[in-house]
């Protein structure tokens, strides 16, 4: 390197003679002594005729130092900068594109030379690139050095947890027997009392019906003979069947089973059942009203409106009717006496006895014991899930392809956003990329891991995230992530090149290239 310099000087100063606007590499083509052969090798003309603004190769090679062949080429050396090459239909019109103005040889525009100060630039440039590669190359040495660390402990508990797992799925086991094992006695005292209290619950409810039917008997049997005839059911109408609001002879020895009368215990037994639905009491509980079952009470007649009498003759009149109708009630209670109204029982709330009693102690102890062994069993349980769990993500961790000596690893647990004026954008390396409205709402995304998408001869160069949310009548996004040499990690910009297929730049030490190595000490040029 330090004798490239040295001679770099040497070199600029060196003028090797050959036509204007050829390069240094082609000007063994343009030799004066014999005539000049195309460089497509069209045509042959003699060397006078070369750059003598006429153009006579259809390459334009004849005519490199003018503007007469629109396909030419024109060379600028830029001497200490880049070279370059121009179109040659730029050659003298006018503006300077050569940054050392050779290419306004004869156009009467000065050009100033600025090839010095744009090369002072471009190498301030690449030293700090340089500087840049330097740097994150070291960090990337640090970061490979870490994952080689980092694997081997994970490694290690990967080890230790795999010899754990063995101890925790026998625990399990036995737990689960123990469990078991104790659930069945528990099992057992539960259903001895649920069938007890289903007995009981089944005992009440048929004590119940028949002291329904009792009751419905009762009020049926208007003249107490111990017998409920067809006409005593016909005073309920609404046990009709046949739809016409009334009770026949007919419909009722039907539900007498075809009888004419009935006794209390085929009552009970046959003719409560089927008219139980549709049975409604005539007398119902002075203390409990109740909505499903309203008094049959007759209406009160309305009195026809009118001057009203005086109190005076209103009682004579009551005084007379009460002593007309006297004897009427005394023959009337000496023959029969008025039974006093049957009152049906009032049941308990379905809602309070439908709830089972609480277990018994012995039973409570055996579930009690059982939900104690369940606790045991669910929690070493989900100690095994979790372990296994764990055991999944380090074989996945360590197995990972995080570039040729792992410096992409400690990428793998962490995210960078970017933020735009209109979205704010999520990388997560090695899981997902998304974006998500600036000013609110929910994300979208852009892709989850597929690949290492660089070309062959840099396969670490570019990740590629796939099947993200589908686009209106598109596919599904898509996102390519570029990685860059640099000192920061950082997510640099984010592009949508094509529909649904963005385009994103990561910075990161890991991507830096080996630099080449610096040049040794000159002594004291320090002009070099």
């Amino acid at each position: 390197m330090l004798l490239v310099l040295l001679l770099l000087p040497m070199c600029w100063a060196v003028e090797v003679k050959r036509p204007r606007g050829v390069s240094l590499t082609n000007h063994h083509f343009y030799d004066e002594s014999k005539p000049f052969t195309c460089l497509d090798g069209s045509a042959s003309v003699p060397f006078d005729q070369v750059n003598d603004d006429y153009c006579d190769c259809k390459d334009g090679s004849d005519e490199p130092g003018t503007a007469a062949c629109p396909n030419g080429s024109f060379h600028c050396t830029n001497t200490g900068y880049k070279p370059l090459y121009i179109s040659s239909r730029w050659v003298n019109d006018g503006v300077c594109d050569c940054c050392d103005g050779t290419d306004e040889y004869n156009s009467g525009i000065v050009c100033e030379n600025t090839c010095k100060e744009k090369g002072r630039k471009e190498r301030e440039t690449l030293q700090q690139m340089a500087e840049v590669t330097r740097e994150g190359f070291r960090l990337k040495k640090i970061l490979i050095e870490d994952w080689k660390r980092a694997r081997e402990e994970k490694q290690k508990k990967l080890t230790e947890l795999q010899a754990g797992k063995k101890s925790l799925e026998d625990q399990v086991e036995l737990l689960r027997t123990l469990k078991e094992e104790a659930e069945k006695p528990e099992k057992e005292a539960k259903d001895q009392h649920r069938k007890l209290w289903e007995e009981q619950l089944a005992a009440s409810k048929a004590q119940r019906e028949q002291e329904l039917a009792t009751s419905a008997f009762q009020e049926l049997d208007d003249d107490m003979d111990g017998a409920v005839s067809v006409a005593e059911l016909q005073t309920h109408p609404e046990l009709d069947t046949d739809g016409d609001g009334a009770l026949s002879e007919g419909e009722a020895q039907t539900l007498l089973g075809g009888d004419t009368q009935t006794d209390a215990a085929s009552f009970s037994d046959r003719i409560w059942a089927a008219i139980r639905d549709k049975y409604r009491s005539e007398v119902l509980p002075t203390d409990l009203p109740s909505p499903s079952a309203p008094a049959l009470t007759e209406p009160k007649e309305e009195q026809p409106l009118g001057p009203s009498q005086p109190a005076e003759e209103e009682d004579e009149e009551e005084e007379e009717t009460e002593e007309e109708e006297g004897g009427e009630e005394g023959e009337d209670e000496d023959s029969q006496e008025t039974p006093p109204p049957v009152v049906p029982p009032q049941t308990v709330s379905p809602t309070e006895e439908d709830k089972m009693p609480p277990y018994d102690e012995q039973t409570q102890a055996f579930i009690n014991a059982a939900q104690e062994a369940r606790n045991k069993f669910e929690e070493a349980e989900r100690s095994l899930k979790d372990v296994e769990e764990s055991i999944r993500n380090l074989e996945q961790e360590i197995s990972f392809d995080f570039g040729p000596n792992g410096e992409f690893a400690y990428l793998y647990s962490q995210c960078y956003e970017l933020t735009t004026n209109e979205y704010v954008y999520r990388l997560c390396p090695f899981k997902l990329v998304s974006q998500k409205p600036k000013l609110g709402g929910s994300p979208t995304s852009l892709g989850t891991w597929g690949s290492w998408a660089g070309p062959d001869h840099d396969k670490f160069s570019a990740m590629k995230y796939e099947q993200g949310t589908g686009c209106w009548q598109g596919p599904n996004r898509s996102t390519t992530v570029r990685l860059l040499c640099g000192k920061e990690t950082v997510v640099t910009s984010t592009t949508e090149p094509s529909r649904c297929e963005y385009l994103m730049e990561l910075m990161t030490p890991a991507a830096c290239p080996e630099p080449p190595p610096e040049p040794p000490a000159s002594g004291n040029r320090d002009e070099l």
